[in-house]
């Protein structure tokens, strides 16, 4: 089921965002007069293809990752007399440069539609209580104690542990203080400052929440199995759906985050694993897995555990009114816009790991994830993915709308185009930047495999 929510959520999210942007360009060229020859979602071999009435054909191609729109230009095939005005060459600056900057624009936009209609549905947040900070972790080291609410991070409002997340993401790589305001449970507050130094540079999908040395608050749920890994170490070792685990080495388990916690010390070790099934206790001995996460190897049982009921008090849900969701989807696309573009600066400037630039079979699974989650998972998703594709594409790299828009600039300051030779150059460099960033996404996806 998750790999058909996974080939789904894939098609709609590139269909979607592919669509939109490249309306973008054909909704403006045509505005401004220009002939468009062909609208492509996809690339390769035609699977459907239809004119309308202006002789425009619209085709929906084999390979679903991109699309383009071609416009009719005396740079690519002859263009007759009758037809040069309707010439994207032939057009102003200000209207090309229009045309191009109308595709990253319908992004932006598609994502400010995702995010109205998020605010409006409203979402569950878990309140980001401390359940346990790490002995000797920059939590403990700044006095942050289980049972405080943090509040705010570095002046930013965090209703849900998502907030925290978000405002943690970004301080990655640098050095400076992280300000966090806490809230104790009898309601009085207090700022903690946090010393960051090149705060987890090197680390390659990095956890800042763990890094902290902070467990978020979670309601007990008994150490009872609910659901095996196939083929994973418990299944192997015989233990069933049902069995409420006990001990772990000698080591007590009241709760499943106790297994967690005993379980992944001890990656790839042959432990003791005490159990209880249908009143009587028994004992087996089970090899556990070893996984990698952040650098480090951690162990893994292969069983899962149902959830339990969050009590009163521990969520909150927010929503806006049409027009407050207005305000809110322009505050989101901002702050997304401008942490997409602090992201890629961090990693030219080696702030932060390149490993954590992801291609298309990270983004075929998130689209999964988030399709089986619900709708407002997946809005979030594709709002996310669409101003990704809007700040990539504005990026001043040749073959990129971006580099297009750079060369008009030019061609506006010094009143003539560059030479076609430069163009040229430019369009060959812009082409070996795009494959090679492309070739290293898909690196660190197979990596992640």
């Amino acid at each position: 089921m998750s790999a058909l929510y996974m080939i789904i959520g894939t098609l709609i999210a590139l269909g979607v965002l592919v669509t939109f942007h490249e309306y973008g360009h054909f909704w403006v060229a045509r505005h401004c007069g220009v002939k468009v020859l062909r609208f492509s979602v996809g690339f390769g071999k035609p699977l459907v293809r239809w004119h309308d009435r202006q002789g425009t054909e619209f085709v929906i191609a084999a390979i679903p990752l991109g699309g383009y729109v071609k416009m009719l230009d005396e740079r690519e095939a002859p263009v007759a007399p009758e037809l040069l005005q309707q010439a994207f060459n032939r057009k102003t600056v200000r209207q090309r440069f229009a045309i191009v900057s109308a595709g990253p624009a319908a992004n932006f936009l598609l994502a400010l539609l995702f995010f109205w209609l998020i605010a409006m549905l409203g979402s569950e947040q878990i309140r980001p209580v401390v359940g346990a900070v790490q002995p000797d972790s920059l939590a403990a080291q700044a006095g942050i104690e289980p049972g405080q609410e943090i509040i705010s991070i570095d002046g930013e409002p965090t209703a849900g542990w998502s907030a925290v997340n978000l405002q943690l993401v970004r301080r990655l790589g640098e050095t400076g203080t992280l300000t966090l305001e806490l809230q104790e449970e009898g309601g009085a507050s207090r700022s903690v400052s946090v010393p960051l130094r090149q705060w987890l540079q090197s680390v390659e999908e990095p956890d800042p929440i763990a890094a902290l040395g902070i467990r978020p608050w979670r309601p007990e749920v008994p150490a009872v199995v609910a659901e095996l890994e196939p083929g994973g170490p418990a299944e192997q070792a015989g233990i069933t759906v049902g069995d409420k685990l006990l001990r772990v080495d000698g080591v007590p388990i009241t709760q499943w985050s106790d297994l967690v916690e005993a379980v992944r010390a001890r990656p790839g070790n042959l432990v003791a694993l005490q159990y209880e099934r249908g009143g009587e206790t028994r004992e087996i001995e089970v090899t556990l897995g070893s996984r990698e996460q952040q650098g480090e190897q951690f162990g893994f049982l292969g069983a899962g555990v149902k959830g339990v009921q969050w009590p009163d008090g521990m969520t909150r849900t927010i929503s806006y009114d049409p027009l407050s969701a207005v305000a809110r989807s322009f505050e989101r696309t901002w702050e997304m816009s401008l942490l997409t573009l602090d992201s890629l600066k961090k990693m030219l400037l080696g702030e932060l790991s390149v490993k954590n630039l992801s291609g298309p079979i990270t983004i075929a699974k998130v689209a999964g994830a988030s399709a089986q989650s619900g709708l407002g998972d997946f809005l979030n998703f594709l709002a996310y993915l669409s101003i990704s594709l809007g700040v990539l594409n504005l990026l001043p790299i040749p073959v990129l709308d971006g580099g297009h828009l750079l060369f008009y600039m030019i061609e506006w300051v010094r009143g003539r185009p560059l030479s076609e030779r430069v163009q040229g150059w430019g369009m060959q460099i812009g082409i070996s930047l795009v494959v090679g960033v492309m070739l290293l996404a898909l690196v660190n996806d197979l990596g992640r495999l």
